[in-house]
Formats: C-alpha cells, sequence, structure tokens
C-alpha cells in the first residue's frame, strides 16, 4: 500500500525558527544561536522570507535523492521546510507558469559551497523539467559543462579544496512548455595570477594535475610533459595532493565531459597542448648578460624547454627567444627595440602564461557556449544562476579583492533595491498601505569605487594612462587629494583618519568602509595589475604560431592589425562586465541563497560563531531580516490559513462553507487579536508581529492536542464496543457450534445403541433359523444315509459273486490313475524357467514313469525354445543365425572364436554413410555395402602391413585408400575360392583367389582384422547367398598364398614375449612368410 502524502507546514515540528522574519528577539546573537541549533540537528537552510541561506555541512547529507525532489515538485515554497530545492521549484514554476525570467543569486565567501548550490539548482531544475531525446541532451550538456568549468577555473584553496577562482553567471533557455533549450554563460574575472605562483598550502588550477595524472604515457609523451609535478615550477608542492581527490579519475570525468559538450577530439588536444605550453614556460629562466654599451640584457639557460614548447605549438624558436629578450616600443612610424632585463623578462614570461592560460579559459566558456546554445529562434525564457566570489577580507588585501568586493556592493544594491522593490509591490497588489523602511543604501560606497570622473577605478585608470613615472606610491598620493574627504574612504593622509587618530593605517595602504566591514587594502601591484600588459612582441610571435588554436588566442599579433591605442585595463574590463550584469538582473524576477561556511577546518559538526557572524555581518543578512519584517512580518494567503487554524474557532471547525477570507475574519475576532497586528490583503492575510504567530501556533498546538484526546476517547470507545460486539458475535456463533456438536454427538449415540440392538435381534433370529434348517438338513442326511445303506446292501447281495473275480485289475487301474495324477500335478509347481541354457530339470519320482519323465523334458525344452525364438526381430535373427553360421565354422577350430561369441556383430564400422570425408567413395558404390572396416593389408614384398578400408557388398569385395577413399582394388564374390587362417588367437586370414581371373593378377590377399571372425563369417554367407556355393574355410597353421606367379608358405610360429600381444609378420624368403603369434 503506498504511503499517505501528508502535507505539512513550514512551522510544523520547526526545528529554532525555519524563517528568519520570525525570529523574537532580533539581534545578532539570537541570529547565530538560531543557526546553531539547526546546524547541530542537520537543518542547513534557513529561510530570510524568500532568501535562503545555506550552512556548509562539508558532509554528504540525505536529502538531495529523487524522492526529495518529488516531494518538493510543484509545492508552496513556505509548506515544507527550508530546502535549496523549494526556492529552485519556486523560482522554475514562476518560470513555466507565469512567464517571468528568473535569477537565481548564490553569494558567499570561499569555501561557502556555492558551487554546489549552484549545481543542487541546476540538478532539481534537470530533473523537474520535460523529458525526451532532444531534451535530455540539452540537460545533460548544460550539466557536464560543470566539470569542464571547474578543471580550468577551480583550485584548492586554504578554505577551499574546490574553490571557483572565477565567477560565472548562466542563463538556462526554455521553450514555452519549461523544457531547456540550451543556455549561455558569462565569466567574470579568472584569477590568472594563480598561474604563476599560488598562496602557501594552496594548489594551481585542477586541470594541471589531473593532466599530469590522469593522462596516459602516449599522452604525455606527445605533450613532452613528465608526471613528476616537481619538475614544474609553476606548481606547488606543498599540497599537491588533496585528501580524498582522485585527479586521475577527475581528469577521465573531464575528457567524457568535454565529449558529451561537443568538443571534437583535435579540439580536446589543442587545449591540452595549450595547458602543457603554460605548464612548460615556468620552467624556462633567465641568466643576466651585460652588453658592451653597459646595458643589462637576459638570455635563455637552457634551451630545451624553450625548443619543446615551439614544438608544441609550432613556433619558430628564434621568433620566441627573441621575444623574451627583447621589447618593440611603437610610437606612430618610428620603432624602438630595447634589450629586458632579468626581471622584466621573468615578468614578460610570467605574462605571456597568465595571459595564454586566461584567453583558453575565455575560448572554452565561448566554445561550450556554442554547443549549448540555444537552437530555435522562437522566444525563450530565462533562468539565470550566478555563480560568484563574496566578499573577502585577507590579512592581505590587494587588486583582487578590491574588485571583488566592489562586485559584491554592487550586489548588495541591487538586492537591496530588489527586495524592496518585491516587497512595495506585494502591499500595492494586496492593496496594505506602503510605509517607507528605513535602511543602509550603499550607493555612496559604490559611488566612491566606480564614479567616472573622480571615483577609486576612475583614478587607476587615470595614473596608469598618465605619461611619466607611475607606481603605486603616485596612484595612493592621488587618491588622497581626490578621495580624503569622502566619509568611507580612510588613509594616512585622508581626514577621516586624522579625525579617529588611526596610527595604525600603514603609509602604502587605504581603507574603505564598505556595507560588511572595513577593509584595509595594500596599494602595491594595484598599478601593474590593472594595466595588466603582454608586450607587443610576445603577442605577435603567438599570432605566429602554426598552432590554430593559439593564433586565434593573439588576434592584436597581426601585423596587418596593428593598433597603438592603449588595451583597456583590467578594472575598467570588469567595471564594463558588473554594469552589464547589473542590467541584466535587474530585468529578471531574483532569487538568493547565501552561502555560509561554519569553519575554516573544512570539518563536519563544527561552528565557530565568531566565522558565522563575520559572514552575517558582510552578507548584510540581518539588515535583509529587518527589511523584510518592517512592515508585516508573515503573510499567507487565505485558503492554507483558515486550513491551519480553523480549529481554534467553533464556527470555523471542521468545516467552513464560506469564502476563505470571511473564515479567517471571523476566527480572528473570535480569537480576540488586536486589530492592529492584522491586515487583510485581497488574497493574504498580513501579520505585524512574529509574537502574534507563535500565539497561534501555541493555540493550535493546545488545540491539536485537545483534539489528539478527543480523537483517542472516541476511537478507544469505538474499539470497545467493536470488541464488545466482536465478542458477543463470537459467543453466539460458538453456542450454535457447540449445540450443533452436541445433538450430532446424542443422535450418533442412540444411532449406534440401535445399530446394537438391531444386530442381536437379527443375530437371534437367524440362528433360530439357522437351527431349523439344520435339523431339517440332518434329517434328509438321515433318509438319504439310510436309503444309502438299504441301496447298498441290495446291491451287495446281487452283485456279490461277480466281485472277486475283477477287484485285482480295479484297484490296480485306480491305483496307477492316482499315481499318475499326482505326478502331472507335481511337476506342474516344480517346472524350471523358461530360459532356454537354464537346464534344471526335476528328478523322476518312480522308476516306471523314465522314458516318460525324459520326453517331457524334450518337449518343455523345445516349446521354451519357440516362445524365447517367437520374441526376436528379423534382424536380431539374422545376427543369431551369423552367430550360429560361425559357431558352425570356427567352434573348437579357432582359438579367437570364444572371445568374439560376446561381441555383436556390426558391420559398418567406419559409419560412411555419415562420414564426410567418405562422401565420394559412398557415392561410387552403388550397392549395400554389408562390411565397411579398416584392415591392415599385408605387403605381399616385405609383410609390411598398410591400412586398407575392406568394403563387402552383395556382389564384390574392395579395398580402397583409407586417407583419400579412392577404390584400390575390386574383386567379384565368384572370384573368391577359398579363405585360410591359422587355428591361433590371431587376427590373419587370406583371401584366395581364382586363377586367370582378372583380380588375380598380382596374387592372393593377405589381411589383418580384429573382426576376423565377423569378416570370414558374413563373406562365407554372403558368397553363399550369391553364388550358391558355399566358400571353402580352411583353418590350418601353414597354409599357401599365390604371390603374382609364386606360391609362398605362411607358417604360424609362437612369438617371443619381447614382441608384446601383436602379431609380428616377416618375409624369410621367396618360399616362406612367418607370423609371430604371442
Amino acid at each position: 500500500m503506498a504511503k499517505m502524502e501528508v502535507k505539512t507546514s513550514l512551522l510544523d515540528n520547526m526545528i529554532g525558527v525555519g524563517d528568519m522574519v520570525l525570529l523574537e528577539p532580533l539581534n545578532e546573537e539570537s541570529f547565530i544561536n538560531n543557526l546553531k541549533k539547526r546546524f547541530d540537528h542537520n537543518e542547513i537552510y534557513t529561510y530570510i522570507g524568500s532568501v535562503v541561506i545555506s550552512v556548509n555541512p562539508y558532509r554528504s547529507l540525505p536529502i538531495y535523492s529523487p524522492e526529495k525532489v518529488e516531494e518538493y515538485r510543484n509545492r508552496n515554497f513556505y509548506e515544507l521546510s527550508p530546502h535549496i530545492f523549494a526556492l529552485s521549484d519556486e523560482a522554475y514554476r514562476s518560470l513555466r507558469d507565469q512567464d517571468k525570467d528568473q535569477c537565481i543569486l548564490i553569494t558567499g565567501e570561499s569555501g561557502a559551497g556555492k558551487t554546489e548550490a549552484s549545481k543542487l539548482v541546476m540538478s532539481y531544475v534537470a530533473a523537474v523539467c520535460g523529458k525526451g531525446a532532444e531534451v535530455n541532451q540539452v540537460k545533460e550538456q548544460l550539466l557536464q559543462s560543470n566539470p569542464v568549468l571547474e578543471a580550468f577555473g577551480n583550485a584548492k584553496t586554504v578554505r577551499n579544496d574546490n574553490s571557483s577562482r572565477f565567477g560565472k553567471y548562466m542563463d538556462i533557455e526554455f521553450d514555452f512548455k519549461g523544457d531547456p533549450l540550451g543556455g549561455v554563460i558569462s565569466n567574470y574575472l579568472l584569477e590568472k595570477s594563480r598561474v604563476v605562483k599560488q598562496p602557501r598550502g594552496e594548489r594551481n588550477f585542477h586541470v594541471f594535475y589531473q593532466l599530469l595524472s590522469g593522462a596516459s604515457e602516449e599522452l604525455l609523451s606527445k605533450l613532452k610533459l613528465e608526471r613528476d609535478f616537481s619538475r614544474y615550477n609553476y606548481l606547488s608542492l606543498d599540497s599537491a595532493k588533496v585528501n580524498g581527490v582522485d585527479d586521475a579519475a577527475n581528469f577521465r570525468t573531464v575528457r567524457n565531459a568535454m565529449q558529451i559538450v561537443g568538443f571534437m577530439d583535435h579540439e580536446a588536444e589543442s587545449v591540452l597542448e595549450v595547458v602543457a605550453a603554460v605548464l612548460k614556460l615556468g620552467n624556462i629562466e633567465f641568466k643576466p648578460e651585460s652588453r658592451v654599451n653597459g646595458l643589462d640584457e637576459s638570455k635563455i639557460k637552457d634551451k630545451n624547454e624553450l625548443k619543446e614548447i615551439c614544438e608544441l605549438t609550432s613556433i619558430d624558436q628564434s621568433v620566441l627567444e627573441r621575444a623574451f629578450s627583447f621589447r618593440t616600443v611603437e610610437a606612430k612610424q618610428e620603432k624602438v627595440s630595447t634589450t629586458l632585463n632579468v626581471a622584466q623578462a621573468y615578468y614578460a614570461r610570467d605574462a605571456l602564461a597568465k595571459n595564454l592560460y586566461s584567453r583558453l579559459f575565455s575560448w572554452l566558456v565561448n566554445r561550450i557556449n556554442e554547443s549549448i546554445k540555444a537552437q530555435t529562434k522562437v522566444r525563450k525564457k530565462v533562468m539565470g544562476v550566478l555563480d560568484i566570489y563574496g566578499f573577502e577580507i585577507f590579512e592581505d588585501n590587494s587588486f583582487e579583492q578590491f574588485i571583488i568586493n566592489y562586485c559584491n556592493e554592487k550586489l548588495q544594491q541591487i538586492f537591496i533595491e530588489l527586495t524592496l522593490k518585491e516587497e512595495q509591490e506585494e502591499y500595492v497588489r494586496e492593496d496594505i498601505e506602503w510605509t517607507h523602511i528605513d535602511y543602509f543604501n550603499n550607493a555612496i560606497i559604490c559611488d566612491l569605487i566606480e564614479n567616472n570622473t573622480n571615483g577609486i577605478l576612475a583614478m587607476l585608470d587615470e595614473e596608469c594612462l598618465r605619461p611619466g613615472t607611475v607606481t603605486d606610491e603616485t596612484f595612493l598620493e592621488k587618491l588622497n587629494q581626490v578621495c580624503a574627504t569622502h566619509q568611507h574612504f580612510e588613509s594616512r593622509m585622508s581626514k577621516s583618519s586624522r579625525f579617529l587618530n588611526d596610527t595604525s593605517l600603514p603609509h602604502s595602504c587605504f581603507r574603505i568602509q564598505h556595507y560588511a566591514g572595513k577593509v584595509l587594502y595594500q596599494v602595491e601591484g594595484f598599478v601593474d595589475k590593472n594595466n595588466d600588459l603582454l608586450y607587443r612582441d610576445l603577442s605577435q610571435a603567438m599570432w605566429k604560431a602554426g598552432h590554430a588554436l593559439i593564433k586565434s588566442l593573439f588576434p592584436e599579433g597581426n601585423p596587418a592589425k596593428i593598433n597603438l591605442k592603449r588595451p583597456p585595463t583590467a578594472g575598467s574590463q570588469f567595471k564594463a562586465s558588473v554594469a552589464t550584469l547589473m542590467k541584466n538582473l535587474q530585468t529578471k524576477n531574483p532569487n538568493y541563497i547565501r552561502c555560509i561556511k561554519p569553519n575554516d577546518k573544512k570539518a563536519a559538526h563544527i561552528f565557530n560563531e565568531a566565522l558565522v557572524c563575520h559572514q552575517i555581518r558582510y552578507l548584510g543578512l540581518l539588515e535583509n531580516v529587518r527589511v523584510r519584517r518592517a512592515g508585516y512580518a508573515f503573510r499567507q494567503a487565505y485558503e492554507p490559513c483558515l486550513e491551519r487554524y480553523k480549529m481554534l474557532c467553533k464556527q470555523t471547525w471542521p468545516h467552513w462553507k464560506g469564502p476563505a477570507r470571511s473564515g479567517v475574519e471571523v476566527l480572528f475576532n473570535e480569537l480576540e487579536i488586536p486589530v492592529e497586528e492584522y491586515s487583510f490583503g485581497r488574497s493574504k492575510i498580513f501579520i505585524r508581529n512574529p509574537r502574534t504567530l507563535f500565539k497561534l501556533e501555541d493555540l493550535r498546538k493546545q488545540r491539536l492536542e485537545d483534539l489528539a484526546t478527543l480523537i483517542q476517547k472516541i476511537y478507544r470507545g469505538w474499539k470497545c464496543r467493536t470488541h464488545f460486539l466482536l465478542m458477543k458475535k463470537s459467543q453466539i456463533v460458538i453456542a450454535a457450534w457447540y449445540r450443533r456438536y452436541a445433538q450430532q454427538k446424542r443422535y450418533q449415540q442412540i444411532k449406534s445403541s440401535a445399530l446394537v440392538i438391531q444386530s442381536y435381534i437379527r443375530g437371534w433370529k437367524a440362528r433360530k433359523i439357522l437351527r431349523e434348517l439344520k435339523h431339517q438338513k440332518r434329517c434328509k442326511e438321515a433318509v438319504t444315509t439310510i436309503a444309502a445303506y438299504w441301496h447298498g446292501t441290495q446291491v451287495r447281495r446281487e452283485y456279490r459273486k461277480f466281485f472277486r473275480a475283477n477287484a485285482g485289475k480295479k484297484i490296480y487301474e485306480f491305483t496307477m490313475q492316482r499315481i499318475v495324477q499326482k505326478y502331472f500335478l507335481e511337476m506342474k509347481n516344480k517346472m524350471p524357467s523358461l530360459s532356454p541354457i537354464d537346464m534344471n530339470w526335476p528328478p523322476r519320482p518312480y522308476l516306471f514313469l523314465d522314458s516318460t519323465h525324459k520326453e517331457l523334458k524334450r518337449i518343455f525344452h523345445l516349446w521354451r525354445c519357440k516362445k524365447y525364438r517367437d520374441q526376436f526381430t528379423d534382424q536380431q535373427k539374422l545376427i543369431y543365425e551369423e552367430k550360429l553360421e560361425a559357431s558352425e565354422l570356427f567352434k573348437d577350430k579357432k582359438a579367437l572364436y570364444p572371445s568374439s561369441v560376446g561381441q555383436p556383430f556390426q558391420g559398418a564400422y567406419l559409419e560412411i554413410n555419415k562420414n564426410p570425408k567418405y562422401k565420394k567413395l559412398k557415392d561410387s558404390i552403388e550397392e549395400k555395402i554389408i562390411i565397411a572396416e579398416v584392415v591392415n593389408k599385408i605387403n605381399r614384398a616385405n609383410g609390411k602391413s598398410t591400412s586398407r578400408i575392406f568394403l563387402l557388398t552383395n556382389n564384390n569385395l574392395l579395398l580402397a585408400d583409407q586417407k583419400s577413399g579412392q577404390i584400390k582394388s575390386e574383386v567379384p564374390l565368384g572370384d573368391v575360392t577359398k579363405v585360410s587362417m591359422s587355428s591361433q588367437n590371431d587376427g590373419f586370414f587370406a583371401v584366395h583367389l581364382k586363377e586367370g581371373s582378372e583380380a588375380a593378377s598380382k596374387g592372393d590377399f593377405l589381411f589383418s582384422s580384429d573382426h576376423l571372425i565377423e569378416m570370414a563369417t558374413k563373406l562365407y554367407r554372403t558368397t553363399l547367398s550369391q553364388t550358391k556355393q558355399k566358400l571353402n574355410i580352411e583353418i590350418s597353421d601353414e597354409f599357401l598364398v599365390q604371390f603374382r606367379q609364386d606360391k609362398v608358405c605362411v607358417k604360424f610360429i609362437q612369438g617371443s614375449q619381447k614382441n608384446g600381444s601383436v602379431p609380428m609378420c616377416k618375409r624369410k624368403n621367396n618360399r616362406l612368410l612367418e607370423v609371430a603369434v604371442p
């Protein structure tokens, strides 16, 4: 029986508070305690209204099974306990049913579980949308894009073993039915500096380790790589191996994913060649050399690595070597070439490696987009998933942290705006009065960073483009001049700093008061990282490569398209990307997932309150709760509200027959809830204070207990009544059955007594009648006896005179008759078995019956022999006739005969009809084959034997070659005159032919066979049948045979034991052939 589906509510069996909007009191401590309480009970998801807070459990939980997917499918957002599937389902149904484009924003710091959250969202959407071959292929391609991007864009950090080092935004496109059509991926700010240098305890991007661990020896040799990580300067060795991570298996997964996404084999090989080239770039080292003019220049120490890179990328070695040693500066029509010192050469090498890898990653994203983009041009619905870095505050914060935090400021700004907009729209939609909500607007911070005239990014770009000496210190001085008065900017020279008397602020740093807290930035490296320069010589060298992929990555290296305009800076590019992203997000309905990391040890069951508190602050979660509950903390549609609380009012319980809103009004009036605590919207009731909701929940809980008691009482009463009625019914049935049994038993007793009485009366009557009959019988017998005696007396008187003359003869005849009768009766019981070989016969009882006894024995034996013969079939009769013939011919004459008695005569030992080898031989013989056997034909010249097939038909005797089946000799049976053999235990026999016949031209035949008796017998019977003449069978230890014109004596002698049990034939001279028989 299927388990009954039970619909619950977010408020049922709640651990802590499932929705932070309902938290009382609302402060930082209670917020953290609520998260910790739920985390300790494996409840990792908590709501803030429609926002999902996800705490990374650092272990697998059984809450993502297909059963869970079905549980949350097509369910109201607040109907079940908080889960990422609830948000995913809400977003998907809004997109499918209401035609609203959706976006899911996933934020949090590294290690908080953003990447896993994005995978769960995509897997849920893939599970609940349509099915079909094309749809499944699109879903598979969208899901398999993740392993490829993770391999090239993720790395192991101190905070996360699979940290995304780039921002990713994926637009998944759906048709009008909600089936996926394709997608578009956008990437933001790959951390390309990781390619050349990694902090202690961290790794480079996964793909480098996966390639070296999982590639075959053949592939590594082709890429000119070795499996040892220590051979490559760009790979950190202190954390090359990660516990629980199988790089080799992941490499196979990535290759398979690339194939599914749509990468051709040559494209995948080209990508791996570029990865190998980046690895080997790190092994190029430089040494200083002084020129005649006193300038320093650099030279490559070992050109073997350079040579292998050039072979991989098909670049002229001299071109790349010059690009590492010289720099050409072009200004209008002038070109100036300068040498690079060792430091500049290393900078050029690292810049090339970073650019090569970064451009490869962008190419991968574009290539994936080509494969997964929607093929149709129909209007599409879009769901965007944003997986981007969270707010970062490290000990040393540089340019990367600055622009990441800028992105998070923009996301916080749009989050507040869209949340307020959503709240306001719902109030207007429900006809609830909107009240202004005070909140911190971080637009002033965004303006400090992105303002086009005096923003920090604008100042940085201006400083990078300024002629003259440009350093990080000059950039900081410019900031002190322009931003010194800004209330969210601090440095040693700013007014804010002097006012705060912050002497701990270093000279080479500045501090920004972000919405999440103050962050101190080290100004060192800002200018270089913003410039992100790659010398034109290296770009041109890459464009000259014979490698198609590398050439396409550096289009600016084409001499025909030289652009002297300075390329855009990294800051301006990122600012433009963020602006595009914000514009895209504002056109969609937002859904938020805030990821929190519970500890820095990446361990399960550990909740670091200080670390969580820090994340709560910079994610602005408390601010989010305050905005959400500024008006009304809780809202719910009338139908589920009435369904949940109808038992609290007698008028609404158990069924309310009017409109749901009227029922809720009656319910709240009955409960005497203050009017200022709630408001009625068009389709929802709004509750201002969480205490009111908890009061309702407490009343509901108490009422449920009362109802449970009532149900138990009614159930127990029903159960007792049912039990009583069942007992009563059982008692009636038992009584009826007992009465029936008692009556049946009494009836049986009466019946038994009646039968006994009847039997006694019948017995008395029968005995009385018997006595009367016996008396009558005795009377008749007496009369008969008297009459007999009287008649006897009369006869004896009459015949007394004749009696003495014939008495002896009569007595003799009578006695003999009785003896013979007794003899035959005894013989009947003493007869032997019907077996013809049973020689037993009973002894005669009287001497005068001797001749009769023997004749009876003869007649009985003939009779049972006839009975035995009548059982034979025609074939059995023929076999016994042959055996009988053999007995007459060879019994007591040939020593071999006794051993042949028990062997059946088969004749066709070779099965010529079944063996395809003898098909030609079979086709050449039209007569019935009587014998088909392999014999040894004795050579007339030397006595040696040769295997031949001996065939006997109705008219002929034939000899054929055993291997080829070709007939060698054919002798008509009329030409066979005699068969000679010895009397000993051997298989030799001679077939004598008629002199002058065609077959006798070479003389008689001498054979050796294991079935001599059978062959001679069949030959004898066949010859007799055809010629009507008996074939002469000569049995002698010496006989003559005709060999051509000579007669040779065949003599059988006793052989020695050394020859074994095989007879040996030897030609002694022209007249004697000896056969040694063991």
